[in-house]
């Protein structure tokens, strides 16, 4: 912890933690209704990165996309004007189980998503870990980095993942990490001290392969559903 801090003279409405798929919405929501909204996330480069698998939707998942999509979220989107590969899953089946997925080229989505935020009105986007939630009287009234800057705001919303007290396991080793190449989050501890209780999901990633070392000759194409099965019920022009 910093032996001094220091104020942001800038005030906000709404500050959020994280720049994952659940941290963009959230600060889009808020810069539209007029907040003045701050996100603050360990690396501006990794903005919306597609970490594990390229893909947006798939069931459950794809009715949660268009529902974000019908209450003005970008996702869907998003994933429309990045896709690759669209289909719609369990067409043999009853309606309820039918699920859009869409494989989308994972750069594009990253890319497209940050140049969004970055030309949106009421939201400001700063490179920090947020290290402590600030709390007075009972009362969120901001955030504190890891270097000491403190910024005020009326409300705070933590969309931190895998990052609150991350662990990476490889084979039988373990290491302290939000996803490889990036630091775990501080912030749990602090959570705990406000009488929040911190659990721990796990998640996994699937093995990276080097296509050099794949004989695609002996695998099946499969191919898109024409016309593409989109997430928005509006598409844009």
């Amino acid at each position: 912890m910093p032996q001094t801090a220091f104020n942001l003279p800038k005030e906000y409405d709404v500050v959020v933690v994280g720049s994952g798929h659940a941290g963009i919405e959230a600060v889009l929501a808020a810069a539209r209704i007029g907040g003045r909204t701050l996100m603050l996330t360990q690396n501006l480069d990794t903005i919306g990165q597609m970490s594990c698998n390229p893909a947006v939707g798939g069931l459950a998942k794809g009715h949660i996309v268009r529902e974000i999509d019908a209450a003005g979220g970008a996702m869907g989107l998003n994933a429309d004007a990045t896709g690759i590969q669209f289909r719609m899953l369990n067409r043999t089946k009853g309606a309820s189980v039918r699920a859009p997925r869409v494989q989308c080229d994972k750069k594009a989505y990253q890319f497209r998503m940050k140049a969004i935020l970055e030309q949106a009105g009421n939201l400001d986007t700063k490179q920090a870990t947020v290290s402590r939630i600030l709390v007075e009287a009972g009362k969120v009234v901001g955030v504190e980095t890891d270097f000491g800057l403190r910024v005020s705001s009326r409300s705070v919303v933590v969309t931190s993942g895998t990052f609150l007290r991350g662990l990476l396991h490889i084979g039988e080793s373990s290491q302290r990490g939000g996803r490889m190449a990036d630091t775990s989050s501080s912030l749990s501890e602090n959570l705990r001290q406000i009488g929040f209780q911190v659990e721990r999901f796990k998640t996994g990633t699937p093995c990276r392969l080097n296509a050099q070392s794949i004989d695609f000759s002996c695998c099946t194409i499969q191919l898109g559903d024409e016309p593409p099965p989109t997430f928005a019920f509006e598409p844009e022009e």
